[in-house]
C-alpha cells in the first residue's frame, strides 16, 4: 500500500465527521412578517421603527401607521 490508500482512508474519514452546511434562508423567510400594506415589501420581525419609517417617508411619503398598520412602534 502506496501513500495514495491512507490519503484516501483519512479523506473517507474526515468526509464522515463533516456535518453538512445548513441553510437559514428558509428561516429568514419565515422570519420577514412586518409588511408594507402599500408596496408587500416584507422586513424582518426585528426590524426598528427608524427602519420602517424611513421606508415608509422615502417611498410612499407616508407614516408608519399607513404602511405598517398593527405594529407596534
Amino acid at each position: 500500500m502506496g501513500n495514495g490508500a491512507k490519503a484516501q482512508q483519512k479523506r473517507e474519514r474526515n468526509q464522515k465527521d463533516q456535518k453538512s452546511a445548513k441553510s437559514q434562508l428558509k428561516t429568514n423567510a419565515a422570519a420577514c412578517n412586518i409588511v408594507c400594506s402599500i408596496c408587500k415589501q416584507t422586513f424582518l420581525q426585528t426590524s426598528k421603527a427608524p427602519a420602517l419609517a424611513t421606508h415608509a417617508e422615502n417611498k410612499h411619503s407616508k407614516t408608519i401607521a399607513e404602511c405598517f398598520p398593527g405594529v407596534q412602534v
